[in-house]
């Protein structure tokens, strides 16, 4: 679970409701719930994401919105990808294809749940070659890639459609006030259209800092880490085919994952450390 991502948004998101409930009065923080009404508008509502979504949609072929469900499951979950995995995992291939061959990789190929490492294991398996193998791979990532990127950039334009239409809707309310202004001093609602001009800015900026931005910037992480794993396989698998030593293809893909990583890996390997035991004397 991506709880960074939840504790983030939720702090930002009561900070900001105690802002709106809280006054200070002689020095002294007051709470006033019934101030959360100030910053109600449903004409608002309805100017910033009314508009935003339907640019959205817009924009975007109806897949890609019908996956948005799919894609907030991915952003949550930050353990799919864990390159110490398919480290462990394109080693112990290297120890099997060494004793018996590479086509004894094909039953470890069909136990794979990651279609892409499954795929990668039968083109050695074939015998294909090295360049054709390492072209196929290369082009799958690049263009799972593309396809992140383009989700990636549908809330990134959310984000950036979400503060223009707060502007619209304080052109709006602008408008209104103006028309509605009453210079012989009777009964007007420059006040209300004013509070719409306000506070579809407001809705505008929290729709793009504390909604979308924030989900454009966690799918991207997605994309990287599924990158890393997946061009760990490719140098993994390549190496395999080569004939590469089990132990000096781990060293090689370790390269791929920063130092405290390879840290938790090697003491999760050896187990702890106990203290030496003594000699006894003579």
């Amino acid at each position: 679970m991506n709880i960074t991502y939840l504790v983030g948004t939720i702090l930002a998101i009561g900070v900001m409701i105690f802002g709106m409930i809280s006054k200070t009065v002689s020095g002294s923080v007051q709470i006033l719930p019934g101030q959360i009404l100030n910053f109600f508008d449903a004409s608002s509502i309805m100017i910033v994401v009314g508009c935003t979504l339907a640019v959205v949609v817009a924009s975007f072929p109806i897949k890609m919105i019908k996956s948005m469900p799919r894609h907030f499951k991915i952003m949550l979950n930050i353990k799919k990808f864990n390159p110490m995995y398919y480290i462990d995992q394109l080693v112990e291939l290297a120890q099997v294809a060494r004793k018996n061959g590479l086509l004894a990789l094909e039953e470890k190929a069909n136990q794979q749940e990651d279609p892409f490492f499954r795929q990668a294991i039968m083109l050695i398996v074939d015998a294909n070659d090295a360049d054709k193998i390492r072209a196929i791979l290369n082009n799958d990532i690049e263009c799972m890639s593309n396809r992140h990127d383009s989700v990636a950039s549908m809330y990134e334009k959310a984000s950036a459609v979400a503060p223009a239409f707060g502007m619209v809707g304080t052109l709006v309310g602008l408008i209104n006030m103006l028309k509605n202004m009453n210079m012989s001093g009777g009964s007007n609602t420059i006040g209300a259209d004013m509070g719409t001009a306000l506070i579809t800015t407001l809705y505008g900026t929290i729709l793009a800092h504390m909604i979308f931005s924030p989900i454009a910037s966690n799918l991207r992480s997605r994309d990287e880490e599924e990158v890393l794993c997946k061009m760990i396989i490719v140098e993994g698998i390549m190496s395999i085919q080569s004939g590469q030593n089990p132990k000096t293809l781990r060293e090689k893909l370790l390269t791929f994952v920063d130092q405290e990583q390879r840290g938790g890996e090697s003491e999760s390997k050896g187990g702890k450390k106990g203290k030496p035991k003594k000699k006894k004397g003579k």
